[in-house]
């Protein structure tokens, strides 16, 4: 199979990369890229554990093909906040009892941040239905949608 040349900005920084075209947007992200935080949970785009933020918008990595990002603008989880420099959904998923086995994790704080960035003032119906394609097996949903709000309350979402 001929390799492809795929260019894309990834959590701010240019990427250009020869791939197999038959690659999906996670294989790129976890196998090439090495930005394993990014999950494949199931596969069929059901569980939301590859969420990432393409050009501004929700995507299931494990169902988009990475040619189909060429050009265009990725955010993963390990760009956003940093080790020493927690962002406000990060740390508010943290002191809210938001994360226990961490796999839903980042698809959640991504599909928070997704929404946030349009809408910093969401009411908790616009929260639940913003995060309602991530599934959690551990939480309840209580939790994270708790801490989401906190984010919002505190006005932290305007410094997203």
């Amino acid at each position: 199979m001929d390799h492809k040349t795929l260019k894309m900005n990834v959590n701010g920084q240019p990427i250009e990369i020869k791939i197999d075209p038959r690659l999906r947007l996670i294989d790129v992200l976890r196998d090439k890229l090495q930005l394993t935080g990014t999950k494949e949970g199931c596969g069929e785009g059901e569980c939301g554990a590859c969420t990432v933020i393409m050009e501004g918008e929700i995507v299931n990595s494990c169902l988009v093909m990475a040619l189909q990002c060429q050009n265009k603008s990725i955010i993963t989880i390990e760009g956003v906040g940093a080790r020493d420099n927690l962002h406000p959904l990060q740390e508010s998923f943290m002191k809210n009892g938001a994360v226990q086995c961490g796999y839903c994790t980042p698809g959640m704080i991504l599909a928070a941040k997704a929404l946030l960035d349009k809408n910093p003032m969401p009411n908790r119906d616009e929260i639940k239905t913003a995060i309602s394609g991530n599934l959690c097996r551990c939480t309840g949903y209580s939790n994270i949608v708790n801490a989401i709000e906190q984010v919002v309350k505190a006005g932290d979402a305007n410094e997203l």
